[in-house]
């Protein structure tokens, strides 16, 4: 399940991929009603993580580091939440063998969480933030 942390740091990033120039936490916490101090915690960790940079004082702000088309979502929840894997057997950047599992390739169970992981990782890693700033009010969508 997608946490509070990787939700709103989307949502902090779509908000940048909309603006025009930096943006300050402040703006973007009571625009996508986020609570502040939650936000300034994100913020540092993306940018930590080279998706944002920042600037402080006056003319400063946040503001994506790379082109929005650059960045995908998948990478922004391995940042914020870790590993999409359902559990930790079927995960490629944090695997850990079930202590009760005497027959990893015979396991069913790890079989399909494998899929899980792989198709859940195939949509989130096509889906860039650049996209995301198009989607949402489905219902007045045209049918894809």
């Amino acid at each position: 399940m997608l946490s509070n942390k990787a939700k709103y740091g989307l949502k902090a990033l779509i908000h940048l991929a909309k603006a025009d120039d930096k943006c300050l936490a402040g703006d973007i916490a009571t625009a996508n009603n986020i609570p502040r101090k939650f936000l300034d915690a994100i913020l540092v960790e993306l940018r930590n993580a080279g998706i944002l940079n920042s600037r402080k004082g006056k003319g400063g702000g946040y503001h994506l580091a790379r082109p929005a088309e650059k960045i995908t979502v998948g990478q922004i929840i391995r940042i914020l939440d870790g590993p999409l894997a359902p559990i930790a057997c079927a995960s490629r950047t944090a695997y850990q063998r079930c202590a009760d599992c005497p027959d990893e390739d015979a396991c069913a169970i790890r079989d399909i969480m494998l899929d899980v992981r792989d198709s859940i990782a195939l949509i989130l890693d096509r889906t860039s933030i650049a996209s995301l700033r198009n989607r949402g009010n489905r219902e007045t969508q045209i049918l894809r």
